[in-house]
């Protein structure tokens, strides 16, 4: 097995006539001032898919690609927030297999589930490359011209010409994209139309551009079916699952927290349409992300104490912030290893890809009752109105000396309202919206209040492997995080939940 690399793709595409000359390029811009040509080269791209053709209506592409200087398997996928031009590109060294090799396929396994992975068009490429150089001699992008050939067997289907501008990471790894674009404009000028589908795209047609199996949502309107709420909640957070899905397999950062984010949603509105859903159904969906989610409870909670321990060992003078780090990161790190495996292992096991599969059956049908046809003016307020009514019960009986297990309690119910708040901000609008950003707010005074108790007990964990002095410095520590835990609940009561019971007031749901 092969250890995949990846790099950051910045390109625009340009799709020209056969006999399109390239103008002059050098002097058009900063990062051009010379030019070097490249010796020419031919590539032969083979793409695969599902039948269906699942991983381009994603938005990625996997391809095996035979000659040039970066032969290899390929995956590209979307960055969160960039661009169509911005990519992140996997690679994986070429072999004799035509086979996927197994560690693309696991990264995007929750897009393709149960479905076979095969080549689905061949594409032969002659590119001819050309480097820009700025004054000081350093590479800024490359240029492409390729002559595209679509292939059925040793027959050649159709043949079009593309140009690529793909920009070269400076000192600082970052791309300049006023070169790229200023090689664009250039172009454009010349005749050159500016397009972001790829080759094997536009070679496959209008299928690879279809919404994927969980499109984006549409909310509906508040005098529409109530049942239609509950589609598009369940289209938004499964669509936040599987992605999720992918980064975590990727061991992007936060990916562990937002995956279990988004099964807490889905769970939690689950809960709140429970009056207007199958109660079998949703009663059997909601165990099995109850499992997910803690499942991967361990890696994410391991993650949080870290970092917060990091940073209050800073409060520490230096030399006992060091001899604190110097003892738990260890002992930490030793458990984050151990929970980042058991949290890939469920993702690896068959119950878990059976979950992903029923998720997506799930936003195409979800089991709704006869009363989700009722409008949503009149059967959603009071479902989060529920929620929030015993958040308030418990809310009104906290005090600064109460337990922590009930300050604990009364987090997951700030959480379910929440939840509840934020599956119906997208049909009532700014009021509800702002009663939603108001319970965020509390959830996320609870969360550090709990991240503050939890602390306590593992510095008293680690209190117990220390030796004297390590020990008197966990101690310094325990008294930072009782310290914070009271300053939480303090800033609760006087501030936070009074804010939140006037958005409560003003949102219309009560």
């Amino acid at each position: 097995m092969t250890t995949p690399t990846t790099h950051r793709e910045v390109e625009r595409k340009l799709r020209v006539h056969a006999l399109f000359r390239l103008p002059p390029l050098s002097g058009i811009t900063w990062g051009a001032a010379t030019v070097q040509a490249q010796p020419p080269f031919t590539m032969l791209n083979t793409y695969y898919d599902t039948s269906d053709l699942r991983l381009f209506r994603w938005g990625v592409t996997l391809r095996r690609r035979e000659g040039g200087p970066d032969e290899g398997w390929h995956m590209k996928l979307p960055v969160d927030g960039a661009d169509a031009g911005t990519r992140d590109e996997i690679q994986v060294a070429l072999t004799d297999a035509t086979t996927v090799p197994g560690e693309l396929r696991d990264i995007v396994s929750a897009l393709i589930r149960e479905a076979d992975v095969n080549p689905v068009v061949t594409l032969r490429t002659e590119r001819t490359p050309i480097l820009l150089m700025d004054a000081h001699g350093r590479a800024t992008a490359e240029l492409v011209d390729d002559t595209v050939a679509v292939l059925d067997g040793d027959r050649t289907a159709a043949i079009f010409r593309e140009i690529e501008v793909e920009g070269v990471p400076g000192p600082d790894g970052e791309v300049d994209v006023t070169v790229l674009d200023d090689v664009v404009a250039a172009l454009v000028e010349h005749g050159a139309v500016p397009g972001t589908t790829s080759k094997a795209a536009a070679a496959l047609g209008p299928r690879t551009s279809a919404p994927p199996d969980v499109p984006a949502a549409r909310w509906p309107d508040p005098g529409e079916p109530a049942g239609e709420a509950v589609r598009a909640h369940l289209a938004t957070h499964v669509r936040r699952f599987l992605l999720n899905d992918v980064r975590l397999r990727r061991g992007l950062p936060d990916a562990v927290h937002q995956l279990r984010v988004s099964a807490r949603r889905l769970r939690s509105g689950l809960q709140v349409f429970r009056p207007i859903l199958d109660a079998q159904w949703a009663n059997d969906l909601r165990a099995e992300l109850a499992w997910a989610a803690s499942s991967l409870g361990a890696a994410r909670d391991t993650e949080v104490m870290i970092a917060r321990l990091h940073a209050h060992s800073e409060l520490l003078d230096p030399g006992d912030g060091v001899v604190v780090r110097s003892f738990i990161d260890p002992v930490l790190q030793q458990r984050m290893r151990q929970a980042e495996d058991e949290a890939l292992a469920v993702l690896a096991s068959e119950r878990y890809a059976q979950l992903t599969q029923t998720l997506v059956v799930a936003v195409g049908d979800p089991h709704l009752t006869e009363a989700a046809q009722a409008p949503c003016s009149q059967v959603l307020p009071p479902l989060v109105a529920k929620a929030f009514k015993r958040l308030a019960r418990e809310a009104k009986v906290l005090e600064v000396a109460s337990p922590a297990e009930q300050w604990h309690e009364a987090r997951i119910t700030a959480k379910k309202a929440r939840y509840a708040a934020e599956a119906l901000a997208p049909v009532f609008g700014k009021r509800v919206d702002a009663f939603a950003s108001a319970l965020s707010d509390v959830t996320e005074v609870l969360g550090t209040h709990q991240d503050a108790h939890v602390a306590q007990t593992t510095l008293r964990e680690l209190a117990g492997l220390a030796d004297g002095p390590v020990g008197y410095r966990l101690g310094l520590m325990q008294g930072i995080e009782v310290a914070a835990e009271l300053d939480d609940r303090e800033l609760f009561l006087a501030k936070t939940w009074p804010r939140a019971r006037k958005a409560a007031r003003h949102s219309g749901m009560l």
